[in-house]
């Protein structure tokens, strides 16, 4: 199947030039035989459901793994709360990460459908062998003795063949995630009316169908884990991966292929950029310097706006004209540049969002999980709240929530990307305010039934005192989530879009790096001052309800910080509102 990529797209320009009778091509846009993709027959709804299908598989896979992750590691491998909980942080930053990596490939080299394919086939081999892992009887064993020098199987090459199935899971994950999404909003043509609005609901939708998916699917996958077999729990994504990736391939003659006649590199451009501005440092510019019809932005912020990078339009003395770049780069790289601040200030909720497959879900296992007699719900379960609070809001939010927003303000997405993320933001405060009252509540029913010293004991409190926190942060990522998705797709250059949505993954990803630095600090400190530690292998005896405090502060701080860039931010799109 002849799909192709930036220089083979390229050659077929005299093709594209000769437009199709009665039928409306898409600019800049062919279908899988090179040919100019006809709208009405490529794209649209038509192709995002094959991609948002491929999507749910995906999530399914990736959450059948992470959601209860941490019980596997507690339980058959013997680790204590904090290492695991340090574990699953590393091991979910590292996948929240590599997505930028996979979108480099993707935006410079293969190709967002051929990225797509290759990570997909590292995503199966990886749950195959980690299928594999957990099939050693030294792994599922309760009999596992954790004082060897083995680590926490027998042999330390079954702990390395389970670490290395994790994260080449991680791998595939980071190929695969940023490419789809952005493959799926590449379906809708920008420059059409109808399109442009229902790409807009694309992000809504995206997520609420990939949620409606897990929801379905991951108390089940919980319990067969806990209580059947892990064997059988790791397998079943591995299936459902597979799954996904003939869904993808099914809907190939459908699917609009971008490419830009641009050959060089979007990172070369706006690295020369940064690079050319740097050795001009000394070149004294005038406002007037930048004067361009074709500025995306208001020109006056385009000249105002980071004007270090205006004298990389200049050439030095003695150096070619070429070497200077052109009003669209020095554009480009401000675009990226306007990003870091945003990026920075959104890291609180990363932290926070690193919380509800870790201490979240410990909390649950101390409760009473009896939904009815002889049905203990598996701790993991619980985040089927997020999911259900996603699949429920998603809808308000697109039919509801948007059209009244937008008879107050007048904007088209009622309120803007920027606002939307901050709005999360601080319901995220809400959420961890709420988490530790009610942790608080829960160490007050150890005391009273006197089972502070009986850390496996099930507190007579019920689990559903956690179905607030669990809820309210479901609707928290409906807001941030989806809003950082949305921003930082538009936000940059046409050509890095995989990135832009890697950017957004990021954001959880170094929040898992820093929630497991804090944990770190936090026992380090406790073990100087001879205290007991916040996160201590018996719940009861712990004080997690301290972590959420902490956290809770540092968010204030954190949206405190990004109102005041959200502010002073220029969208560098038109048509997009700002504010």
């Amino acid at each position: 199947m002849p799909l192709l990529h930036r220089s083979d797209a390229v050659s077929q320009d005299s093709e594209l030039a000769t437009p199709l009778l009665q039928h409306e091509t898409v600019n800049g846009a062919v279908d899988y035989k090179g040919r100019p993709a006809i709208r009405s027959k490529s794209g649209n709804w038509r192709s995002a459901c094959f991609i948002i299908g491929v999507e749910v598989g995906e999530r399914i896979a990736f959450y059948g793994i992470g959601s209860n992750l941490i019980m596997f590691l507690t339980g058959p491998l013997h680790q204590s709360t904090a290492a695991a909980a340090k574990n699953v942080n590393v091991w979910e930053g590292t996948a929240s990460l590599l997505p930028l990596l996979g979108a480099f490939i993707a935006d410079s080299y293969l190709g967002r459908y051929r990225t797509i394919i290759g990570a997909s086939l590292v995503y199966i081999l990886g749950l195959g062998m980690l299928t594999l892992s957990a099939m050693l009887p030294s792994c599922t064993t309760p009999e596992l003795e954790f004082e060897t020098k083995l680590a926490s199987c027998s042999t330390k090459l079954q702990v390395i063949l389970f670490f290395f199935s994790l994260y080449l899971v991680a791998i595939g994950q980071g190929g695969h995630k940023p490419c789809v999404q952005a493959f799926g909003a590449d379906q809708f043509d920008n420059h059409h009316p109808k399109e442009c609005k229902a790409r807009s609901s694309f992000f809504n939708w995206w997520y609420f169908t990939m949620c409606a998916g897990c929801l379905l699917t991951l108390s089940f996958l919980n319990y067969v884990q806990e209580n059947l077999s892990w064997v059988l729990g790791f397998g079943i994504p591995c299936i459902a991966m597979l799954i996904a990736l003939v869904v993808f391939l099914f809907g190939a003659k459908t699917y609009r292929f971008h490419f830009e006649r641009n050959k060089k590199s979007p990172f070369v451009r706006i690295g020369r950029v940064f690079a050319t501005a740097i050795r001009n440092r000394r070149i004294a510019v005038s406002e007037t310097a930048i004067k361009d019809e074709n500025c995306n932005i208001i020109p006056h912020q385009c000249s105002e706006q980071f004007k270090f990078l205006n004298k990389s339009l200049y050439a030095t003395k003695g150096s070619k004209e070429e070497e200077a770049c052109s009003v669209s780069e020095v554009e480009e790289a401000k675009a990226v540049l306007r990003l870091v601040p945003i990026w920075a200030t959104s890291l609180v909720f990363g932290i926070v969002y690193a919380q509800v497959r870790t201490f979240f879900t410990k909390q649950g296992f101390n409760m009473d999980r009896t939904i009815f007699p002889g049905f203990v719900m598996p701790a993991a379960a619980l985040q089927s709240l997020v999911t259900l609070a996603i699949v429920i809001f998603s809808p308000i939010y697109d039919r509801i929530f948007v059209p009244i927003a937008r008879a107050i303000t007048k904007k088209p997405t009622g309120i803007t990307t920027l606002q939307r993320i901050g709005t999360g933001i601080f319901l995220s405060i809400i959420t961890m305010l709420i988490a530790a009252l009610v942790e608080l509540k829960r160490l007050e029913v150890a005391t009273e039934f006197d089972l502070v010293d009986k850390p496996n004991a099930s507190l007579p409190m019920s689990v559903w005192w956690l179905i607030p926190q669990f809820f309210l942060f479901g609707v928290c990522e409906v807001f941030t989530m989806v809003g950082l998705q949305e921003f930082f797709y538009d936000q940059v250059p046409n050509e890095l879009r995989s990135m832009g949505l890697a950017l957004y993954l990021s954001v959880i990803g170094v929040g898992s790096f820093l929630s497991s630095f804090l944990i770190s600090v936090i026992e380090e400190i406790a073990g100087i001052y001879g205290n007991s530690s916040w996160f201590d292998d018996n719940l009861n005896k712990a004080h997690i309800d301290y972590f959420y405090w902490l956290l809770a502060g540092l968010s204030v701080m954190g949206l405190i910080l990004f109102i005041f860039n959200a502010k002073s931010y220029i969208y560098n799109h038109k048509g997009i509102a700002q504010g």
